[in-house]
């Protein structure tokens, strides 16, 4: 297998938990098989355990990384949603399954060699995008199965994809990736990032195998580590400052456009 960048020794792409529906609504997750780890951070599961009186508005915040998903009862309609820069909200109706896949930056690029700006901040039918993915999903993904059964279908298919693809990975984006994690995308882009290439350069090759600028992806690098802190409940009174903030009402501002709420909002919830 091709050796890449170990991205999830530095960076763990956070989403909500699910509350306010008395655990009428669960939201799980189930890491992929292990030789996959360096391409998907988790299998996820979002469903109804039993029918709701009002439409589900489920809020997806900013984190960096590209999903495929489909809804368990209709495995042919699947889509994959690319990189977004703020937070994003779906209305789910009254009874749900949603079964989802999620790629670390840059490895949906990487396995299906495509050029992910054209899906920043889209959803998009994954027949469109990767007709050969839609297509087993449709053939194999069926309603009486569990997530975990789920799960190993899945890692077989992409295992094989990988061991018959070759993967073509780039050692620039790669150390401007390891700069920006390390450091929690608290980094000054003039200064810090030098990853032997010109910042052009370096713009065009985020855009195409992540979806986004550095400066927004380092922006969400930052948001997700207090995001982790806000969940812990572990944020002080200077953590915003260490981690790069202007002051706290600068903290707050891009809090809210990443996650849809304040820190103190998701605190309460």
């Amino acid at each position: 297998m091709y050796k890449r960048l170990n991205i999830r020794q530095f960076y763990r792409p956070l989403q909500p938990a699910v509350s306010g529906t008395n655990g009428k609504v669960t939201y799980s997750e189930i890491q992929p098989d292990e030789r996959l780890q360096d391409f998907i951070y988790c299998y996820w599961q979002l469903q109804t355990n039993e029918e709701l009186e009002d439409s589900f508005c489920y809020r997806v915040v900013a984190d960096g990384c590209i999903d495929i998903f489909f809804e368990f009862e209709n495995p042919d309609e699947s889509y994959v949603m690319g990189f977004s820069n703020r937070f994003a909200e779906f209305s789910l109706g009254k009874s749900f399954n949603y079964v989802g896949i999620r790629f670390l930056p840059t490895a949906f690029a990487e396995l299906f060699e495509i050029n992910v700006s054209e899906l920043t901040n889209v959803s998009e039918s994954l027949g469109n995008v990767i007709p050969e993915t839609a297509v087993f999903i449709s053939g194999n993904m069926h309603r009486q199965m569990a997530l975990i059964d789920q799960k190993q279908i899945l890692d077989q298919y992409f295992c094989n994809h990988i061991y018959q693809s070759i993967i073509e990975g780039d050692h620039r984006i790669w150390n401007a990736l390891h700069l920006i994690l390390a450091n929690r995308g608290d980094i000054q882009l003039s200064k810090d990032l030098d990853a032997g290439v010109s910042p052009r350069q370096l713009r065009r090759l985020f855009k195409q195998k992540i979806g986004g600028t550095v400066k927004t992806f380092s922006r969400i690098v930052r948001f997700q580590h207090t995001l982790e802190l806000v969940q812990g409940d572990k944020l002080s009174g200077s953590e915003f400052f260490d981690a790069g903030y202007y002051d706290q009402s600068h903290f707050i501002k891009e809090f809210n456009q990443l996650y849809g709420k304040t820190p103190s909002e998701v605190l309460v919830s």
